[in-house]
């Protein structure tokens, strides 16, 4: 049987709280919130291409970048093109996880191992799966009506609202991208594998879809992807 993540956001460590006193919402210009969203979004990125998104000079992309990586928020590394200077590439670290939602993670974890000790794992499963169908109930009837690529956005909206990073991918053949580029239960994730199986069934349940799911944070990567297609049939 199938188990479904709880989401709550988590309180930051005390190492995070010295990197970012709050979230990332405080402590930041909002140039340095946009440079940490694009690499947050897009990985590893080169010196003028964050310039050239920031709509600013490169040197004070630099400035700000340098800032980020004297708190260990970034990190820079060279490449060599063949010609020319080697370029400047940036990239967060792993201290920078701290900064994007997160699941109140151990406290979740810990409470739903205490139901299992003393409950039995049926008892887990059932709330996991009174979660689902909440989570269900409230979003089900936004997505009547709406063909396969409209349902996806809509889904991608909710997600990203929800801390997930999510965004609408590409359209190719009839199947329909989701990008995830954060994960607030990666943790839970971890400790009960069946969460992404669950959350899977979730999505088909709500876009009426064939869900594949190709890449995980959990697993290490650097984003969760899924390919969606319509289902035939009831």
């Amino acid at each position: 049987m199938k188990m479904f993540m709880i989401q709550y956001p988590v309180p930051p460590s005390v190492a995070a709280e010295e990197a970012n006193p709050g979230s990332l919402d405080a402590g930041f210009s909002s140039t340095k919130k946009r440079i940490l969203l694009i690499l947050k979004r897009a990985g590893e990125t080169s010196l003028g291409d964050l310039a050239s998104a920031l709509g600013i000079s490169k040197m004070a992309t630099l400035r700000h970048l340098t800032i980020l990586e004297t708190k260990e928020l970034v990190e820079r590394s060279t490449k060599s093109s063949g010609r020319g200077r080697p370029r400047a590439f940036f990239r967060l670290t792993d201290r920078s996880a701290n900064l994007f939602p997160h699941a109140y993670a151990q406290m979740t974890v810990a409470a739903l191992d205490f139901i299992d000790e003393r409950l039995g794992s049926d008892a887990v499963v059932e709330l996991l799966e009174a979660r689902a169908r909440q989570v269900y109930d409230r979003h089900h009837a936004k997505f009547d009506g709406k063909d396969l690529r409209d349902k996806v956005a809509l889904l991608a909206q909710i997600r990203d609202e929800e801390g997930y990073m999510a965004e609408l991918g590409t359209t190719r053949r009839g199947t329909v991208e989701m990008l995830e580029h954060n994960c607030p239960i990666v943790a839970i994730a971890g400790t009960y594998g069946e969460a992404c199986s669950v959350e899977r069934a979730l999505f088909e349940n709500l876009l009426h879809a064939e869900v594949d799911t190709t890449h995980r944070v959990v697993a290490g990567a650097p984003v969760c992807r899924f390919l969606i297609r319509k289902r035939e049939g009831p």
